[in-house]
């Protein structure tokens, strides 16, 4: 069915089917710190060292997690929990019952357009190779969805 994620809820959908429904914005790739007094999360735009920032798609997406400690496996059972995934997340959206973006792969034909929309890290993304451990206080962002 070509428009799936307008008829299916998450729980029905193939394998194949929700992993198409990533944008690829890359910004669930991005570094978090968080506070662990106050628990609050603070968004940086320093990329994880398998992001590959040009086309916002993972280096090594089937071992990623063998090679990221804190690399982070949405499903099912925590996507509705996950407080750090932006608003305009597909996975968030067809979570909430919201339409996908109109810049989306899926609407658009292209896997371009998250980019020419800047709804990508592709303009503002360094990777964490680029940033010693005691910068990335520095690279604190605030996110525009």
């Amino acid at each position: 069915m070509a428009d799936f994620w307008r008829h299916k809820t998450l729980q029905q959908m193939t394998p194949q089917e929700w992993e198409s429904l990533c944008d690829g914005c890359g910004k669930c790739c991005l570094v978090k710190l968080e506070d662990y007094d106050t628990a609050e999360i603070y968004h940086t735009n320093v990329a994880c060292k398998l992001l590959d920032i040009n086309s916002c798609r993972c280096r090594d997406y089937q071992h990623r997690q063998q090679q990221v400690d804190d690399c982070v496996r949405l499903d099912i059972e925590n996507i509705q929990s996950i407080q750090w995934l932006p608003d305009s997340c597909s996975y968030k959206l067809i979570a909430q019952g919201k339409p996908l973006p109109d810049w989306h792969h899926l609407l658009t034909g292209s896997r371009d357009t998250v980019h020419q929309v800047a709804a990508s890290v592709k303009q503002f993304a360094v990777s964490e190779s680029e940033v010693k451990d005691s910068d990335i206080e520095d690279h604190i962002i605030q996110w525009v969805d």
